[in-house]
């Protein structure tokens, strides 16, 4: 019988019109990169045997660590198809290409900096640069833990501080901090590799908040990314830090307003800075603030990077986990919804962003203000 688990070498050697690479992760951690030349297909599809496989002779499935993509591959075998699973997944793959990537460290480190100051200045610095003055993000003296957690928006960043740490008209400091809480080795390594790569200094400290919320059954990504928040307070504040940098962007924020009102009955938005309540004298902030998703995504491709969308080890694709708690199936329907308004009306981002800077409390039936419910009522009568 023909071994189902195939490494990525054995597949190289093969002939490229035989072959197709199939990934089988779920669509949002697609999105943020796969194999060259693959074809994303959903399991569900799969499953209920309405997927449109490519005519070829071989189908190598792919998940993150080669446990998912086994099975699948198993039930296409069993309907007669020659599919193989990738032996240690998009993982393992990434650590192959990121060996390559050490190689011409230096000359590749050179070019993503470049294409911060030219190709991407006013869609990337310019904006990041234009909501720290906007939002008075980043003051005299400030000393901040610039917190990375592997991804695309965190890894960009620590580039844009670095690259305003050069331009600044004040002095600040700058610790770019990783913690992990529980990585996989492969994990762990990715983003390692990726700030030796990309000449970040990072300070890296360890927590057991995997270990804390793996027995949690009932919301343990919101209950980990409130834990994760806590910790980042903490040792920022021990590292002399009054602040910590998040990688929110403007993609985040419009969403959030979104799913505010359609899950939450509620109008609020995702601040671009706010005072710790928990940790006096902390402050979190978030430079991305300004700058769009796709823009960032254009940046990634660009430099041929690769990042870990998320490196928990509950699930092998973990579309869940997000360092604000909340949903990322959730954010995809978001997403998809103000995709399919911006085809009638191709300013509705601009405007769900200003929603929030444009609100008449005198049209407003009820707000809280610091815990205090105000209602129309209360003053209506009153100037008559």
């Amino acid at each position: 019988m023909i071994d189902i688990d195939v490494t990525y070498e054995q597949v190289c050697k093969w002939d490229k019109s035989e072959y197709v690479w199939i990934d089988v992760r779920d669509k949002e951690t697609a999105m943020y990169g796969g194999i060259p030349n693959s074809i994303w297909i959903s399991v569900k599809d799969i499953e209920d045997g309405n997927a449109d496989l490519p005519k070829v002779k071989k189908l190598v499935l792919y998940c993150m660590r080669g446990v998912v993509s086994r099975d699948w591959a198993e039930k296409l075998r069993d309907e007669g198809l020659e599919a193989y699973s990738l032996q240690g997944g998009y993982y393992k793959y990434l650590s192959k290409v990121m060996i390559e990537d050490a190689k011409n460290d230096k000359e590749k480190a050179e070019q993503i900096e470049l294409s911060i100051r030219k190709k991407f200045y006013k869609v990337l610095f310019s904006r990041f640069a234009k909501a720290i003055n906007e939002y008075e993000l980043v003051k005299e003296h400030d000393h901040i833990a610039v917190c990375i957690s592997g991804g695309k928006d965190s890894m960009l960043m620590a580039k844009l501080f670095q690259e305003l740490k050069k331009h600044n008209k004040f002095e600040f400091e700058l610790t770019f901090l990783v913690m992990d809480p529980g990585y996989s080795p492969e994990n762990r390594r990715v983003i390692e590799q990726n700030a030796q790569l990309m000449n970040i200094p990072i300070t890296i400290f360890e927590s057991d908040i995997f270990d804390a919320v793996d027995t949690i059954e009932k919301s343990p990504c919101y209950l980990c990314a409130r834990m994760r928040r806590g910790h980042l307070y903490k040792k920022a504040k021990e590292l002399g830090c009054n602040k910590i940098a998040l990688g929110h962007h403007y993609d985040d924020v419009i969403e959030t307003i979104l799913m505010g009102m359609l899950y939450g009955a509620q109008v609020q938005t995702m601040m671009p800075k706010l005072h710790s309540t928990n940790f006096e004298g902390m402050e979190l902030i978030r430079p991305l603030y300004l700058i769009r998703e796709d823009d960032i995504k254009q940046w990634h491709d660009y430099n041929d990077l690769h990042f870990l969308q998320c490196a928990c080890h509950f699930t092998d694709t973990c579309s869940s986990c997000r360092d604000d708690g909340t949903s990322n199936s959730k954010r995809l329907e978001i997403k998809k919804l103000i995709a399919e308004l911006k085809k009638v009306n191709p300013y509705v981002e601009g405007n769900i962003f200003k929603s929030v800077e444009n609100v008449n409390l005198s049209t407003v039936i009820a707000y809280k203000e610091d815990g205090v419910r105000h209602h129309f009522l209360d003053e209506y009568d009153k100037d008559r």
